[in-house]
């Protein structure tokens, strides 16, 4: 049977089809799979300058990933971000698969950003990194950033996110013997300065009444430092980060946490700040990365694999980098913040009029009071509206639920027990009623808003006792019921104007029970008509 031969044309079509097959296939592992992805690594190698370059990382975060494919070479449009070894970072170093720019990274894929973290835990070496453009988008937490935006100045640094709430990350241990605020007085506390464990000291202290002229500030170079000289027993306390709470207790026989930031759950605010000039020319793309950030942190509070695939990739981060870490203490350092969302970015930049609690503007505009009186701060510091850039939230739409703002915490209706339950925190005010009555007028909620309203909004997650007192002149039992009647107007003014959940106030009625001073001058019993506002632990 004679045989067919194929024509040159045959020939032609069939090479033409073979080629494209090839062709085709070849783009589809280039794009599709990570191998493809490493293949083009080598080709980024031999096309790119020698220079700096990013690690050839091949890792995996979980049994379903595997060779993450990163750009190698000189890259001029990657946004690098300085960051340190602290859980709140996480939302975006999730979405991005870990600390490198990286071709497998959501930022890249989802958007075309090239992102890569630089982990700077000492402070002036990030800040000079910062001056020098080494990073594009650096740390900082707004408490503290009064004392620090002057010597900046010359950036024009502005704020253009928030990624955390500290809750539980920073903490007050005290040796045995102290069991509230007010035994601090005279004590000396070893803290670093002008940080945000300064920030967190300076609002316990005035929740109980003190100030930092009432204790011995032993100051130290970082919360690490003071967490050893704690344990070497020469303080009486320290202002720590998590996990050297728990360490400082097993090291000092009777040692305690006196609070930490699970209470103080609004006065820690990790943030980013960029120079005004790079935000300006590189808003798409930042509004881009704020978008995908903003996915990642709620992805991860909303869903338990995700919380732990974002662990798994800060225990290999950091262990890379030399702070050997499990996956199980990456988590625990997540679950020590509030990795804040789309909602709580609004509310923190002040685009949500209903809001009523602490925003950026508070928190800065009282820090950098606070740290002007303690004379940290010369001269003026910029107003919130000339370093806050609020541009990408506002231009941001994420409408689901796991992107909404926190809600309050939910308070468990009052006990008897709440009423007689320990204070950490004691602070007196005097507010005026006249005789016989207990309606607050325009004055008296003036002195609550300018004395308690603050640290009732920055202990967020702590109840509050209010106590009413008087002196011992008239009847004993209309005294005792009447000072109940005003510590409940007082916390019916907290509720409806401030929107604080009714159960986190405990009211009671001391009548003339717990006099401070004489009752025998008119000064003394002056001082008797007070309320007390107790933060009690849960």
């Amino acid at each position: 049977m004679a045989r067919r031969r194929l024509t040159m044309f045959s020939k032609l079509l069939l090479t033409i089809l073979i080629v494209g097959a090839i062709v085709f296939g070849g783009k589809y592992l280039l794009d599709n799979t990570s191998l493809g992805g490493e293949l083009q690594n080598q080709v980024d190698r031999m096309d790119r300058d020698q220079g700096s370059s990013y690690d050839d990382v091949s890792s995996s975060v979980g049994s379903d990933e595997s060779n993450k494919g990163n750009f190698t070479g000189r890259d001029d449009d990657v946004i690098k971000i300085g960051v340190v070894t602290w859980g709140g970072y996480a939302g975006g170093q999730y979405f991005n698969e870990g600390f490198e720019a990286s071709r497998n990274s959501r930022f890249y894929k989802d958007h075309g950003l090239k992102v890569e973290f630089k982990v700077l835990d000492d402070f002036e070496a990030s800040r000079n990194a910062f001056r020098a453009d080494e990073v594009n988008l650096l740390w900082a937490t707004i408490d503290a950033f009064p004392t620090e935006v002057n010597g900046l100045s010359d950036f024009d640094p502005v704020i253009v996110m928030q990624a955390d709430w500290s809750r539980g990350g920073d903490a007050v241990v005290v040796r045995r013997g102290i069991t509230k605020v007010s035994d601090l007085r005279g004590k000396k506390i070893a803290v670093a300065e002008l940080t945000p464990s300064h920030s967190f000291l300076i609002w316990l202290l005035e929740a109980g009444g003190l100030s930092t002229s009432d204790v011995e500030i032993v100051p130290q170079a970082s919360a690490i430092d003071a967490a050893e000289i704690f344990k070497s027993q020469r303080v009486d306390a320290a202002v720590v980060w998590s996990p050297d709470d728990i360490l400082c207790v097993k090291a000092v026989p009777g040692s305690r946490i006196l609070e930490n930031t699970k209470s103080a759950a609004y006065i820690i605010a990790d943030v980013f700040m960029a120079k005004r000039q790079y935000v300006e020319s590189n808003r798409d793309a930042l509004q881009k990365l704020y978008e995908g950030w903003m996915t990642g942190s709620a992805e991860i509070n909303s869903d338990n694999r995700s919380r732990r695939k974002a662990a798994q990739i800060l225990s290999r981060e950091f262990t890379e980098r030399g702070t050997a870490l499990t996956a199980d203490e990456a988590d625990e350092m997540i679950g020590n913040v509030r990795l804040t969302t789309h909602g709580d970015n609004k509310n923190f930049f002040g685009l949500n009029s209903n809001y009523k609690g602490v925003g950026g503007n508070n928190l800065y505009s009282s820090m950098a009071e606070r740290y002007r009186d303690l004379g940290f701060i010369e001269g003026r510091v910029p107003a919130w509206r000339q370093i806050n850039y609020p541009q990408l939230v506002n231009s941001t739409s994420l409408t689901q639920e796991m992107h909404f703002a926190e809600a309050s915490k939910s308070f468990e209706a009052v006990t008897e027990d709440d009423k007689t339950k320990a204070a950490i925190a004691t602070k007196q005010v005097s507010i005026r009623f006249r005789t016989g009555e207990y309606q607050l007028d325009e004055n008296s909620k003036y002195i609550i808003d300018k004395e308690f309203v603050d640290i009732a909004r920055a202990f967020g997650n702590s109840r509050i006792r209010i106590e009413g007192n008087t002196d011992s002149s008239g009847d004993y039992a209309q005294n005792v019921g009447l000072s109940r009647q005003r510590a409940q107007a007082v916390a019916d003014y907290l509720v409806s104007e401030y929107n604080m959940p009714r159960n986190r106030f405990v009211i009671v009625g001391n009548g003339p029970d717990k006099p401070v001073a004489s009752n025998n001058t008119d000064a003394g019993r002056a001082q008797n008509r007070r309320t007390d506002f107790e933060l009690i632990a849960e």
